[in-house]
């Protein structure tokens, strides 16, 4: 009876649950322990990829923000240099004209300073006749030509009508006469032709010959 019980107290002792916790875990084979150091070694290697593509994006935005700077500062300049030019354009936009003209005034002190010698009336006129043919030459040189009135149908983009008058010969709203000739450069008007425009037959006139 005695063997018995103490033959049970050692199993109940022997399948306690507590002593099998208190066992140790059995330790991870050779296999799993390679494939753990593997994966951490791969995902070592992904961070480094990761670190490099991120030190290259950093490298190629710092490049990028310095061409950005420089290309800002050379289109500034360009802008500045620009300017200049065009101020210096508008400056001296009339400098080809002038040194057109000079000629022009030196011809017309020559031909006053003649005609104070000589008090030659006649070779005064023809003087400055010559030059006013010179200063009109300069003026097509330039582009700037004479308004052609007389005769022409009135248009009041090229004319200037200070008068209208009857006429025999001129018909209606054609110009009889210019009293101030007007000039075009290229296709802009510098100044009207002031003319006289014609208002036609006089009727009134006609009726009283009749």
């Amino acid at each position: 009876m005695t063997n018995e019980s103490n033959h049970s107290h050692d199993e109940i002792f022997a399948s306690d649950p507590d002593d099998q916790r208190q066992q140790p875990a059995p330790s991870p084979s050779s296999e799993a322990v390679n494939a753990h150091t593997q994966r951490l070694e791969e995902i070592a290697d992904s961070q480094a990829n990761l670190d490099a593509k991120l030190a290259e994006l950093e490298a190629g935005l710092v490049a990028a923000n310095d061409r950005f700077i420089r290309a800002q500062a050379e289109l500034e300049n360009f802008r500045k240099r620009v300017y200049r030019e065009m101020e210096e354009e508008r400056k001296y936009a009339s400098l080809p004209l002038l040194q057109s003209l000079l000629p022009v005034m030196d011809n017309l002190d020559r031909v006053i300073e003649a005609a104070e010698k000589n008090h030659d009336v006649q070779g005064l006129l023809e003087g400055v006749r010559l030059v006013v043919q010179q200063f009109q030459s300069v003026l097509q040189q330039h582009h700037c030509t004479l308004i052609e009135a007389k005769g022409k149908l009135f248009d009041p983009h090229l004319h200037e009508a200070i008068a209208q008058l009857p006429s025999q010969d001129v018909p209606a709203g054609s110009v009889i006469d210019v009293t101030l000739p007007g000039y075009v450069l290229h296709d802009r008007v510098v100044r009207a032709s002031q003319v006289l425009v014609s208002a036609g037959a006089d009727t009134t006139e006609e009726s009283s010959s009749e």
